[in-house]
Order: C-alpha cells, then sequence, then structure tokens
C-alpha cells in the first residue's frame, strides 16, 4: 500500500548507497563629518582577544571636514546560542558518576523540532545500576516498560487562515531621514550617515552609492565611499563591500584616510576566505597605525582557518609574522594537525618567535588499537527517580539506547567500543565532578552533554587534554569555534540556511526570494546566512524581515506591502504555531504559487493539515530527516523493537548514527582523526541520509530539503545495521 512519506527532491553530495536512487543532500555634528562608532557598536573583537577595547567609549563623534577620519570594521555577529531546555535542578550533594543502563525500554516521543535539545516527551521509569558497579563499567539492567505517550494528530479539516489585514509594526520604528533619494549629494550624504547609525544599511547603500564614483564630483565622494563600505560590511554583504573598496583605493589614492580603508578590506578579505590577501593589505598600513587593531584582527581570524595547506603557503611568504606563526603552532598542538612531518618546522617557529616550548609540545599521537573507550556523559538524573522526571527525561535514555545498538553493530563488525556512561545531572557541579574523575582522561573519545553551559566546559577539557567531543543534540556553531576537537553531531543554523541556499539556487527558476525569520538569535543568524549564501550564488534577497509570532501586529507587518505573486521564493525562518497558518493565509488570499522552503517543524504543526502542505510547493528544511521506507531505517526499527518493545525516537536513531559514524573513523584512523575526517568525502548513514565534515568543518555540512510525496515501500538488504 502507498503511504505518504517525506522524500528528498534533488541530489547533492555522492553517498555510498544503502538507500534509494536520486537521495538529496542539504541531505551635533557638522555637516559632512563621520560618524565615528561603527568600529565600537558590534565591537570588532571579542574578550578573549582584545579585551582593552572594552575601554573605548562607544560614542558618536564626528570629525572636522579638513581632516576627516575614518571608520574601523565591526565584529562579526557572534553566532546565536542553543536554548537550554527547562530542567528541574539537581540536588546540590550528588554521588560519583553511575553507569547507565544497558538495556532501557522505551517510549517513542514525537520527532522534534528544529533547535531542540531536551524535550522529555515520553514516560520512562528510573532504572537502577547494577549492584556493585563501578562509575566505569556499563552493565546490563532491567527496566521497565514505560506507558507509551499518545501521538499527536494532525488535523486535516483545518481551513486556510484568512487574509491578515495590514497591520502597524509590533516596535515603534525610528523615522527615515526627509528627503531619502535626494537630487542634492550633501542631504543624500547626511541621509547615509543617518541610517548608518540607525542600522538601516541596506538603505544607508541605496542613499551613499551615487556619490561614490568620481563622475559624481561630489567633493566628500571617498567618505561616502567608505562609509558605503562599512555598511556592507555590516550588513554582511562582503562583495559589494569588496567593490566599493577597490573603487575608494584606485580611485582615491590620495585620499589621507587610506589606511583605515586597508585596515576594512583586511576584514572583508578574511570574511570571504582570503586569508592571503587580509594580511597583505594590513602589511600595507603605515607604520605606527592601528598596530593594536591590525594584530587583535590576526588573533580572531587566523584561528578560522580550517585548511592546513592554507597555513603552510602563508608562512613563506609572511616569515616574520608573529600572530600567523602563533596561530599556526596552535593549529598544530591543539587542533590534531601535528605529524612527525611538522617536527622541524614547529621547532623553527618555537625559537624564531620564541614561543612556550611546554605548551607547544605535542602530546604524542595515540596508537590505532584493536578496542577503544568511549565516554558517555548525560544527564540520566539516577538522584530523582520520580516518574515525571524520567518521563522529561526520556529523550536521554532513547539517546543511550540507539548508542548500545550501535555498539553492537560495531562488536559484529569486529569493531569493537566500550562505553562508559555518567550521569552529569542538569547542572554544570556535576558534570565538573565527572571530568575530575582521572579515568576520564584515558578515554578516546566523549559524548555529550546536552546542556550549553556543559557544553561549553566539556569543550575546554577536551581541548586541553585533546580527547575529540562529540555534541548530539546542539546546533550552535559556536561551541566549536576554533576549537580543533569538539564536533556537532547536527548542522548549525547557519549551515542549515547555507544549505538550503543552495538548493533554492539550483531548484528555482526565479532568482529573487523574500526572507521572514522569527525576532530571535538562531532564526536571526539563519536569516542572515541564508541572504548572504543566496546572493553570493547570485540570487538577490528583495527583503529580510524579522516578525515576531507572538504578536498579531509584528507578523502582520512582516508580510505588509509584499506581494509574493512576483517574487521567486519564500524563506520562513520560524517554529512558531501560528507562523504556518498565517503564511498559507496569505499566499491564498494573494493567490500567489510561489514555492516556500521553512523548518520541518511544521509538519508536526496541528494548526496545518497535510492536504494544505501538499497542495502547495513547500520544502523543509529537515535535518532529522528519516526515510522510512530505506532499508537502514527499516532494519534499525526493526532491530530496536525486537529489543526494546517500542518503537524508536528520533533520539534513538541519532544515538546509533553518532555512535556508529565517529566509532568508525575511530576504527579507521585512530583518536586524532580531525585531517582524515576533512579530507573524507561524506557518506549515508544507515539512518540518516547525509554525515560529512569536510575542510575541517566541525559540525555536520550536510541537510535534506524535503517535500511531500508518495511512495512506494520497498524491502531491501540493510547496511551498517546489524
Amino acid at each position: 500500500m502507498p503511504q505518504r512519506q517525506l522524500q528528498p527532491t534533488s541530489t547533492g553530495a555522492e553517498s555510498t548507497t544503502i538507500f534509494p536512487t536520486d537521495p538529496a543532500y542539504l541531505c551635533p555634528n557638522k555637516a559632512g563629518g563621520i560618524c565615528r562608532d561603527f568600529l565600537l557598536v558590534n565591537q570588532l573583537f571579542p574578550p578573549s582577544a582584545m579585551r582593552h577595547f572594552f575601554t573605548f567609549q562607544l560614542a558618536v563623534l564626528l570629525l572636522a571636514a579638513a581632516s576627516p577620519r575614518a571608520l574601523r570594521a565591526q565584529q562579526p555577529t557572534s553566532r546565536p546560542a542553543a536554548t537550554r531546555p527547562a530542567g528541574t535542578a539537581v540536588p546540590a550533594t550528588t554521588k560519583k558518576p553511575t553507569a547507565t543502563p544497558a538495556k532501557p525500554t522505551t517510549a517513542s516521543p514525537t520527532t522534534p523540532g528544529k533547535g531542540v535539545t531536551a524535550p522529555g516527551k515520553s514516560a520512562m521509569p528510573a532504572t537502577k545500576p547494577a549492584a556493585g558497579s563501578k562509575s566505569t563499567a556499563t552493565p546490563a539492567a532491567s527496566a521497565t516498560a514505560a506507558k507509551p505517550l499518545p501521538a499527536s494528530s494532525s488535523s486535516a479539516g483545518t481551513a486556510p487562515v484568512k487574509a491578515p489585514a495590514p497591520a502597524v509594526a509590533a516596535k515603534p520604528q525610528v523615522p527615515l531621514p526627509a528627503n531619502m533619494g535626494s537630487s542634492t549629494p550633501a542631504v543624500r550624504y547626511q541621509n547615509g550617515k543617518t541610517l548608518l547609525a540607525q542600522t538601516r544599511y541596506e538603505l544607508a547603500m541605496q542613499e551613499l552609492e551615487p556619490l561614490t564614483p568620481p563622475t559624481a564630483k561630489f567633493d566628500r565622494g571617498p567618505e561616502a565611499a567608505y562609509l558605503y563600505a562599512v555598511a556592507a560590511t555590516r550588513a554582511k554583504r562582503w562583495s559589494e563591500a569588496e567593490q566599493m573598496l577597490n573603487l575608494l583605493r584606485n580611485e582615491y589614492p590620495s585620499w589621507p584616510n587610506l589606511a583605515e580603508a586597508f585596515f576594512l578590506q583586511a576584514q572583508v578579505s578574511f570574511e570571504l576566505g582570503e586569508a592571503d590577501n587580509a594580511l597583505k593589505m594590513l602589511g600595507q598600513l603605515p607604520a605606527g597605525r592601528l598596530e593594536t587593531e591590525r594584530e587583535a584582527m590576526k588573533t580572531v581570524y587566523l584561528p578560522r582557518i580550517k585548511d592546513k595547506l592554507v597555513f603552510q603557503s602563508l608562512l613563506p611568504r609572511y616569515p616574520q609574522d608573529a600572530a600567523l606563526a602563533r596561530a599556526y603552532a596552535d593549529k598544530l598542538v591543539a587542533s590534531g594537525w601535528y605529524t612527525d612531518a611538522d617536527k622541524a618546522l614547529l621547532d623553527q617557529l618555537i625559537t624564531q618567535f620564541s614561543l612556550d616550548r611546554t605548551r607547544y609540545t605535542p602530546r604524542p599521537k595515540a596508537a590505532r588499537k584493536s578496542s577503544y573507550n568511549v565516554a558517555v556523559l548525560l544527564p540520566f538524573e539516577f538522584n530523582d527517580p520520580s516518574w515525571e522526571k524520567q518521563r522529561k527525561n526520556q529523550f536521554v535514555t532513547d539517546l543511550y539506547a540507539g548508542m548500545r545498538l550501535a555498539q553492537d553493530s560495531l562488536q559484529r563488525e569486529g569493531h569493537p567500543v566500550q562505553l562508559f556512561s555518567y550521569d552529569t545531572g542538569a547542572d554544570t557541579l556535576q558534570l565538573k565532578q565527572v571530568l575530575a574523575l582521572p579515568e576520564l582522561a584515558s578515554m578516546d573519545m566523549i559524548i555529550g552533554p546536552v546542556y550549553k553551559s556543559g557544553s561549553k566546559i566539556l569543550a575546554r577539557y577536551a581541548q586541553q587534554k585533546q580527547i575529540v567531543c562529540i555534541n548530539p543534540l546542539s546546533q550552535d556553531a559556536d561551541l566549536v569555534l576554533d576549537n580543533g576537537w569538539h564536533y556537532l553531531f547536527e548542522p548549525s543554523m547557519t549551515t542549515q540556511a547555507r544549505q538550503a541556499a543552495q538548493f533554492a539556487i539550483s531548484r528555482f527558476t526565479s532568482r529573487t526570494a523574500v526572507v521572514l525569520h522569527e525576532d530571535t538569535k538562531d532564526e536571526a543568524a539563519f536569516g542572515q546566512a541564508y541572504k548572504t549564501a543566496y546572493e553570493a550564488l547570485g540570487g538577490k534577497v528583495l527583503q529580510l524581515r524579522r516578525i515576531n509570532s507572538d504578536v498579531e501586529e509584528s507578523i502582520g507587518a512582516g508580510f505588509a506591502g509584499l506581494d509574493l505573486k512576483t517574487v521567486g521564493h519564500l524563506v520562513v525562518a520560524s517554529d512558531h504555531r501560528k507562523a504556518g497558518p498565517y503564511t498559507l493565509g496569505v499566499l491564498q488570499s494573494q493567490g500567489a504559487r510561489l514555492p516556500l522552503l521553512t523548518y520541518a517543524s511544521w509538519l508536526e504543526n496541528n494548526r496545518v493539515s497535510l492536504g494544505q502542505l501538499d497542495s502547495r510547493d513547500i520544502f523543509f528544511i529537515h535535518p532529522k530527516y528519516l526515510d522510512k521506507a530505506a532499508p537502514g531505517v527499516r532494519r534499525f526499527r526493526q532491530l530496536y523493537i525486537q529489543r526494546q518493545n517500542l518503537p524508536p525516537s528520533v533520539f534513538a536513531f541519532t544515538g546509533f548514527e553518532l555512535l556508529y559514524y565517529f566509532a568508525s573513523q575511530l576504527h579507521l584512523h585512530g583518536p586524532g582523526f580531525q585531517q582524515n575526517l576533512a579530507a573524507s568525502g561524506p557518506v549515508s548513514g544507515s539512518a540518516f541520509q547525509g554525515i560529512g565534515y569536510p575542510s575541517g568543518a566541525h559540525d555536520n555540512q550536510y541537510v535534506p530539503v524535503t517535500k511531500l510525496e508518495r511512495l512506494e515501500i520497498e524491502v531491501q538488504n540493510p547496511v551498517g545495521v546489524r
């Protein structure tokens, strides 16, 4: 019988084949002065890189027209922090970490939406560890079966939402400058400065651009060009910023503040991945100009280079650059790049730049072994056996149950791993107690934890001890930034946005888009990353708007003035239950049939029927996509039900895939597998269709984009799950 399922819609990276053909992988100032706050509002350098920057006053200083001074570059926006799920506090006194049960009985929670890190949706009574077990043991233990939760059903008859009435924005808007688009250059120039101060960067660029070429014969053309470049960098439109800076340097070579343009160009080049040009620009700064700032910029950006070959090409070109040498030495020692062939160069750098030899002595590379020890640090919450706590914590039990099944599969393949499980609780105190155990430093790999605060602590520990650490659920790329020993199993929000943009540019004929996103850090990061990636590929985002779906006026203002019939496609980055019905209502009222890209969580929204979703060209960004007809998924489900007597949740699939993939890397390359992982291509997992960390990425780079279709179920022999 046919069964309605999600099916990938386009091809991406190649994969090993256990799936049907054509899988998709997405997977009060005088007029004429320049406003000087543009460096410090967002702050170019973080506290760890340049603490003395905080002593600067965040003020607007306008300079005299006879001696204009330029602005400096701004800090790239940090990635958003993952939301920590609400949890019950752990008792103040905690016991030594206890071994986790080997055979939990699980209920099957609903597939989580994007960014859900710890939604306990099913009940699971507490299980006690085997008597006399040590903290490093993984004893088998019996568990009582939990009563499954009833599955929520979609309302198939949900009627389309009526067209929204014109609404006013939820927050009062600062009025735009008068005479926008004036034919008087001085007015446009002043408008551009005002808009820049109001963070209306796109409008500032529109006002300033006509003033920048020499043919405009505007006496403040260089300043207008520089302000345009600043606005472009604030909007993360790096290509436009680079073009304007090239115009500034070529057409106005005698501008007295050209050093500021070189400095800003260096940041733009770093952001575009052109480290060589960035260092070249910094080298053209006059001696004594911006020396502290340029070193701080290097401190921020050089550690973000992911390719060892890039460093090796830069060192001969800049042999006296201490920041470059230190960054490379850090990568060799702290990121798993070091090999015996690097010994002579590392010794040279230590001697030439007086580096601390103790710090830059690499840890002896661990030899490959026949069996590996893996620590699992999860909030099992054994100190609270209440039914409510275990129900909330069901996702943890499911996650671990999937790992146990992966352990069995690996054992059958001759790739054994030993799991050592530790209860880290819901706070950092218990996690710190676990990390203080001497035995943990001897592990070959660490999995966990799930909460952001604990993840930061474990990331530091992993880097210090040089042990690969895998976060199973987080989508926060900040956790793995500049840390060669920390990986995310999930794709970050920026990765999801970038892959979705690549899908859109290859799938949709029209090259225009409108992007709406919730007024949260995660969704703001997604929206901006989508715009940057899509426009870099040749598309054009006509509107990038924030909405707050909790406020009717805000979501109405988000759609106000949009003629969606003239737009190539629409992107709605929102998990909110009101966003789906409202969007579909607007599309119906306008008679618009454009493609829509959104989150897979809309599939669980009971305010939207499957008929509504299936009748339109809607594509779902779905990192947790499971093709129920795929042999690996079917086989895993079969084995899991045999063991647990209940169907697996998405967390069980995640636990299995995570351990199976990374434990296989251990057996292939040993504990320091970072370079091999960066050089290897993507693979299809047993359940999830795309897994890969190319070019030194530390979050999964493959994200399926799916669409509702009818799919005949086929039974095939599985690969991987045994």
